[in-house]
């Protein structure tokens, strides 16, 4: 290869040490110890694992004579063709012996509520919570390591070079993998926590320590309830500060995102924690009270207990809480009020009042969005949208929300999100008085506050498909929204307007397909 090739090559995968573009590649592509760990890791589970072929390959069927642990992997092992061979068989038998009338239906749901039940009491909630909580774990944190790859690659795909440029390209990435790092090693932190937590029986111990604390005595269940509530939000905010400190103050503020002082940043945290000490005290207080007023169908009542607090929230958020962290001013008077005016007469949208909102205070990072209910829907605008866009690409913009409205997206999700409310409270009024759960977890008695805690655990595996589908109808919300906003003749500077936002907000331009699947509410770039 020739000096002039050699330089070539070098200068486009990022090896050029005189060009500004390149060290900024070298940079992207260089591994640290978070990706040598990673690696180490994930070469030590092949490693076990091709020790575990070799010796099931020399030892056939005497491994669990001489390996003893190995037995139930074994006849699952072997059980499985005749498993797959009987499959067939068990489905016909099934249906064969499905319900022909209406006294049968209900005898099959009697017998399989009895197995239930039965099921119930001698499940290992434990064991089964921690298999939960680390298949779940290990799945997301292997989806970030995928990204985490897709970060390290310092070449633009084919279908942004025309519009993004190789600088602004490795800049995402470089701010990309930054945050991955921290939430790598937080993940793995959380992970670990709650594994301690579970294992040596740390919720119980907090629960005395709170009675003992409050000379409560056990006699007072909702007080402890609402006092063990504060205690583990204040544990878990302690817990999570070096974290959030390092991400505002260094991940942030070394890609020019971060606009807080410490002082800020410690008066918020203090905000924050006042509020949810305000809001969730009555709201533990509230849900403790219906289910031991209501019975065994309290699951409906502690469901139309929390839509009436959430649509509470939906109204006061905007106008009492939001307001405690921003300051809100209408919109001046000029070309852009004008231009958003004149697009809400058009849809017929009921706007009663348009914001502008100092979102610079905190962070460069930029928003707008629609809220309100009825006839008295507010439009916000952050203060570095307008900085950052034209008139034109914020009114397009703001078709993208009002498409939102327009196409009722956000009554539909919040519908769902109250199906999924429900379902989780029912799922729960099957284990809420079950003593072999509380049991397991080291709990004398059956309080309810644990008990649910407790359950949001197992409930950890279903929860985060439902979010999946949840983040699946976003993404198809937001394609319809950009139809609309295309559809209003502002398809081109929708276009511009969300090219300038990723470039601004140095969102991944090329994200793995997986991690993004999963992961995204909106859609990617590409």
């Amino acid at each position: 290869m020739s000096e002039a090739e050699s330089s070539s090559k070098g200068a486009r995968y990022g090896d050029d040490p005189e060009s500004t573009v390149d060290a900024q590649a070298r940079v992207v592509q260089q591994k640290g110890l978070l990706d040598d760990v990673i690696d180490g890791i994930q070469l030590g589970l092949l490693v076990i694992a091709f020790i575990c072929l070799v010796f099931a390959v020399v030892f056939g069927s005497s491994l669990p004579t001489v390996f003893p642990a190995t037995q139930p992997v074994y006849d699952f092992v072997v059980g499985l063709p005749e498993l797959v061979r009987a499959a067939p068989e068990c489905v016909a038998e099934l249906w064969a012996a499905r319900p022909q009338s209406l006294a049968e239906l209900e005898a099959t749901q009697a017998a399989l509520a009895a197995w239930l039940r039965d099921l119930l009491h001698w499940l290992p909630y434990k064991q089964c919570v921690l298999a939960f909580s680390w298949a779940t774990y290990l799945w997301e944190a292997k989806l970030n390591i995928r990204q985490r790859r897709q970060l390290h690659e310092v070449r633009r795909p084919q279908a942004i070079a025309s519009f993004i440029s190789r600088q602004v390209y490795l800049e995402a990435n470089a701010y990309g993998l930054d945050k991955s790092s921290l939430q790598l090693v937080k993940d793995a932190f959380g992970q670990v926590q709650t594994t301690l937590v579970i294992v040596y029986d740390a919720v119980p111990w907090l629960w005395a320590a709170v009675d003992a604390w409050a000379g409560l005595g056990g006699q007072h269940v909702i007080v402890q309830s609402v006092l063990f509530f504060a205690a583990a939000s204040l544990v878990s905010t302690v817990l999570a500060l070096p974290f959030d400190l390092y991400s505002t103050f260094v991940v942030e503020k070394r890609h020019g995102f971060n606009k807080q002082t410490v002082g800020l940043f410690f008066a918020d945290l203090a905000k924050s924690l006042m509020l949810t000490m305000a809001l969730g005290a009555p709201l533990v207080a509230g849900f403790l009270w219906v289910i031991e007023r209501t019975g065994a169908r309290f699951y409906l009542y502690a469901w139309a207990l929390m839509a009436g607090v959430q649509l509470l929230l939906i109204v006061i958020y905007p106008t009492v809480i939001q307001p405690l962290f921003n300051k809100f001013e209408p919109l001046p008077a000029g070309e852009l009020r004008t231009a958003i005016e004149a697009l809400a007469t058009r849809l017929q949208f009921p706007l009663a009042k348009l914001y502008m909102v100092d979102g610079s205070k905190r962070s460069s990072h930029s928003n707008a969005y629609v809220f309100g209910f009825f006839r008295a829907k507010r439009i916000v605008i952050y203060d570095t949208l307008i900085d950052q866009c034209t008139t034109d690409e914020i009114v397009a913009v703001v078709g993208h929300e009002l498409g939102h409205w327009q196409k009722s997206h956000t009554v539909r999700m919040l519908a769902m999100a109250q199906v999924q409310i429900l379902l989780i409270f029912f799922a729960f009024s099957c284990v809420i008085n079950e003593p072999s759960m509380y049991a397991s977890f080291g709990v004398a008695g059956t309080p309810v506050m644990l008990g649910f805690l407790f359950f949001q655990y197992l409930y950890e595996p279903l929860g985060s498909l439902l979010q999946f589908a949840m983040n699946v109808v976003s993404r198809i919300n937001e394609f319809q929204a950009d139809a609309f906003s295309q559809g209003l003749g502002y398809g081109e500077q929708l276009a511009s307007c969300l090219i300038k936002l990723q470039i601004e907000n140095k969102a991944a331009m090329n994200p793995d397909w997986l991690y993004s699947a999963y992961t995204y509410s909106h859609p990617p770039l590409v």
